[in-house]
């Protein structure tokens, strides 16, 4: 059955970025290649720029996003940890389950789902975690939170900071904030195909990991000895078969970024984001996410009294090939998560989604 070519206007994953794509019909190389080692050693240094980070141990995890996020947690929390988890939406929902899973003792601080996370609150609800954790940008709200302030008040604890949908449509700057571990998903504003999650730990971090953590394939020390902190050295230890295409895609895709440069590429989402928002206002509809932290890559609208949420987004698929979200949880049947990620941040794609919803709405 031949696919259909969809504009992929959700949460993600987005089009990705032709150079990307290109990539992936490449001669396949095995992943001890010496050509694709050097490969591997760039992409890690390019997600070096984008994270905003000097960390070496920065690298690729050869699973989606969520994987980035037990990674994180399995090699740095164990059993009886005090873990503060920053619950804005689903994905601070998430951390507290995997934080809980391994063991920890997990503080969670809820705050209403379309609003920022409160660094006040965060820190004050216990004296000495050994991480604290939040989402940068909350795909399940469109929501942007302020890291800054979690990172000046952590004192001697760790913090832990969701990117998947931030990393190469806004700003990140981890070293500057203070932030000692993220990670990311190769679907969303990198332009890349679903597959891939970047990550990073800071030196401090590191010193602190759980020495054997109850994952084997997420073990930081074994993968590190194989990419990130292997660069260079002349020696790997094989660790697992990394999917190699898909390293080489977001090798170009991150070039593809780089080359028009972070800022351009921060500025152009912003403003998709700004005509997006502005164009559904100017029809009548009510945006989710509190004014002043909306993510211009990733708009929550919500749905008018009356209408159908599902058969509007099915009409969509249908008649025009375009894809948009839904909302999740509470929120399920009322929002419409709208995605301008990577290409797809362009003011083609903010007139397409407007037109195509004024003809199915009737507006």
């Amino acid at each position: 059955m031949p696919l259909r070519a969809r504009t992929l206007l959700g949460p993600g994953p987005s089009n990705p970025y032709p150079e990307a794509t290109v990539a992936l019909g490449q001669p396949l190389l095995g992943h001890l290649d010496p050509v694709f080692l050097g490969i591997l050693d760039e992409t890690s240094e390019r997600l070096r720029t984008v994270f905003g980070t000097a960390n070496r141990r920065t690298l690729p995890l050869s699973a989606t996003g969520s994987a980035g996020m037990e990674a994180a947690f399995v090699n740095t929390v164990g059993p009886g940890d005090v873990v503060v988890v920053a619950v804005n939406g689903l994905f601070g929902e998430r951390m507290v389950d995997v934080a809980a899973r391994c063991g920890a003792e997990v503080v969670r601080v809820d705050h209403d789902w379309g609003t920022p996370v409160d660094a006040e609150r965060v820190l004050a609800a216990h004296p000495s975690p050994k991480l604290v954790a939040a989402v940068h940008a909350e795909t399940s709200t469109g929501v942007l939170s302020d890291l800054e302030p979690l990172a000046a008040g952590k004192g001697d604890a760790l913090l832990l900071a969701d990117c998947v949908t931030s990393l190469g449509g806004i700003p990140v700057r981890l070293d500057d904030w203070g932030v000692d571990l993220a990670y990311s998903g190769s679907q969303k504003c990198l332009g890349v195909a679903p597959g891939l999650a970047p990550f990073t730990i800071s030196d401090r971090a590191w010193e602190r990991r759980i020495e054997t953590p109850r994952s084997w394939y997420l073990d930081l020390g074994m993968l590190g000895g194989y990419a990130g902190e292997a660069a260079g050295s002349g020696g790997r230890t094989y660790h697992h078969t990394a999917p190699t295409g898909m390293v080489v895609s977001l090798h170009a895709g991150l070039g593809r970024i780089l080359d028009e440069g972070l800022d351009a590429v921060h500025a152009r989402h912003a403003e998709a984001g700004r005509l997006l928002q502005e164009g559904l206002q100017a029809m009548g509809l009510e945006l989710f996410a509190a004014e002043g932290h909306r993510l211009p890559e990733l708009t929550t609208v919500r749905v008018p009294e009356g209408v159908d949420s599902a058969a509007v987004r099915k009409e969509l698929l249908e008649r025009y090939d375009l894809e948009i979200g839904g909302g999740v949880g509470a929120h399920a049947a009322t929002v419409w998560r709208i995605g301008l990620m990577g290409p797809n941040a362009a003011p083609d794609r903010v007139a397409l989604v407007l037109a195509a919803l004024r003809e199915v709405l009737g507006r």
